[in-house]
């Protein structure tokens, strides 16, 4: 009864110290920072499209000045979901988003208090929480970037470190979903992490080792397989996208100076401009590490030297050092900034505190505990809050968008990179005459008209082209151009004289139809597994 009350005191003050950085978000209006605005408008043609009934939403039609763009389709769904059901319940799209970055970083908290108590106790795990939710990176990410969907990757590594160590699919598969979801960087950049640990536990800590590959290869092949509609597609169609030509060579220039981890300075400015720091406390905490490393079991003292190497290099990788290896390694540049790998580092530092913390003695962890915890939290005040914010209606997002909200990563090779502004009407005439035009339904992926001419006549629908937009007269498909250099990346097409219905269709490729049944298939599979595993428990 005692560890239960307990359990229920300790949750309760972590919900109490989750909450105090979030109290600037009850201010009225948007946080002014640098992605922020951009998630409201994102997650508002999202709800449109789920709204329209489509489940799985990939064009945002109200985008980029309205002739609409492809960035839900690489863009990570989870906090669009998260958002879109917040609005669902009532909230403004503006208040929906600072709900999001709230939920995200309350979850994130209790996940690695889940995560730190159980592998290594209680004490520990509260400490492991307090770091990793008032390092100075997660005010960065919410408070100064607007990284929604790093923000809600926080959310899962604990959770599927704790899977593999408890050897439970189900939390392993969840969580990887979670994370695939969340923030394809970060999803590419925590496999490292959670591979190194998979092979620690088969190595130091797991008997029964059959068993534990099995369900460890089973749950993280589950995440992927639950989750390939979304990152099957996004990875292959990136291709169609100006995406490595906007990215390439944008590294260079994102090196971050070594001493700036050491650097408390706070600023709102662009990123080469927001703070790097790692936090008063994650700084002691590295650097007892280094002191108590001597005094560990030769286990504990494995996993806190491979621990404290991965932090140094994962540093110098933000380093202009490792400007060499951003070159020969093509595949750190996807990443786009190198210090984005503090993501990792605000993760590995709470999990080197719990660990040390986990050598003291009783009263010695207790000190330690509460100590590091005030330092962690004071010492954060000041970043507990957004430069300034906006009042912005619904309005500015629900209609078209003046802008695409990315930097161009997103849009089609065959098109120019912004649209600069409005279309005069959802779809124009080219050449011919004597042409009526009445405008029929316009949802996000089903635009339709009737087209009266006295002569053959070509025509332009201002909305963008990607794979699979067609064109229907009178049910019947006819061929597209979106290579008209008067009309780059739009709709073009011809119809004969006469009256004729004309129906414009977004639909999935065959790549994107094959990820969702992937997905539907891998469903049915993992309640099937599910079930399965559970009678042969029984039966054992």
């Amino acid at each position: 009864m005692k560890k239960l009350h307990l359990g229920w005191i300790i949750w309760f003050v972590l919900i109490i110290v989750s909450l105090l950085p979030l109290l600037d978000l009850l201010r009225v209006g948007l946080p002014i920072s640098h992605d922020g605005k951009d998630h409201v408008a994102r997650i508002a043609n999202f709800y449109q499209s789920l709204s329209e009934g489509i489940i799985i939403p990939r064009w945002a039609g109200n985008l980029n000045w309205g002739y609409g763009h492809p960035i839900l389709m690489f863009l990570y769904p989870l906090p669009s979901y998260i958002g879109s059901a917040f609005h669902a319940i009532g909230f403004s799209f503006v208040d929906s988003v600072k709900l999001v970055f709230a939920f995200g970083f309350i979850a994130s908290i209790f996940s690695m208090y889940l995560f730190a108590s159980t592998v290594f106790g209680i004490q520990a795990g509260i400490l492991a929480a307090v770091l990793y939710g008032f390092a100075p990176y997660r005010f960065v990410d919410m408070y100064v970037r607007g990284a929604i969907g790093e923000h809600i990757a926080f959310i899962f590594l604990p959770l599927i470190l704790l899977g593999l160590w408890r050897s439970s699919v189900i939390l392993i598969a969840l969580s990887m979903v979670g994370l695939l979801l969340s923030h394809n960087a970060v999803s590419l950049m925590m496999l490292p992490i959670i591979g190194m640990f998979t092979v620690y536990l088969l190595v130091f800590q797991t008997k029964r080792k059959r068993e534990f590959v099995f369900r460890s290869l089973s749950g993280l092949i589950f995440g992927f397989v639950l989750s390939a509609f979304f990152w099957l597609p996004a990875l292959i169609e990136g291709k169609y996208t100006l995406r490595d030509i906007v990215t390439r060579g944008e590294f260079t220039s994102r090196f971050v100076n070594f001493l700036d981890f050491f650097n408390p300075t706070w600023a709102y400015g662009t990123a080469s401009e927001i703070s790097k720091f790692l936090g008063f406390a994650h700084i002691v905490v590295l650097v007892a590490a280094l002191y108590f490393v001597r005094f560990m079991g030769r286990t504990s003292k494995i996993l806190l030297i491979g621990i404290l190497v991965s932090v140094v290099a994962f540093l110098l990788l933000m380093t202009s050092v490792a400007e060499p290896v951003w070159k020969t390694v093509t595949l750190l540049q996807k990443f786009q900034f190198p210090w984005r790998f503090l993501h990792v580092t605000t993760f590995i530092v709470p999990i080197i505190a719990a660990l040390v913390v986990a050598t003291l003695g009783k009263h010695q962890r207790t000190l330690v505990v509460v100590l590091l915890s005030v330092i962690a939290i004071v010492s954060s005040v000041s970043m507990w809050h957004a430069k300034e914010y906006t009042s912005m209606p619904d309005s500015n997002f629900t209609g078209v968008y003046n802008g695409t909200t990315d930097t161009g990563e997103s849009a089609p090779i065959w098109s120019i990179r912004f649209m600069e502004r409005s279309a005069k009407a959802p779809i124009e005439v080219i050449s011919g005459k004597d042409v009526s035009i009445t405008i029929g339904t316009q949802t996000s992926t089903h635009h339709s008209y009737r087209i009266t001419s006295l002569s053959s006549v070509t025509l332009v629908e201002n909305t963008l082209y990607f794979p699979n937009w067609e064109v229907f007269v009178d049910k019947t498909r006819v061929p597209v151009e979106f290579q008209n250099p008067q009309f780059r990346g739009l709709l073009t097409f011809e119809v004969s004289e006469g009256v004729h219905d004309v129906e414009i269709i977004f639909s999935d490729t065959k790549l994107r139809t094959f990820a969702n049944w992937i997905s539907i298939v891998g469903i049915i599979i993992f309640l099937g597994f599910l079930v399965t595993m559970g009678l042969w428990q029984k039966r054992k």
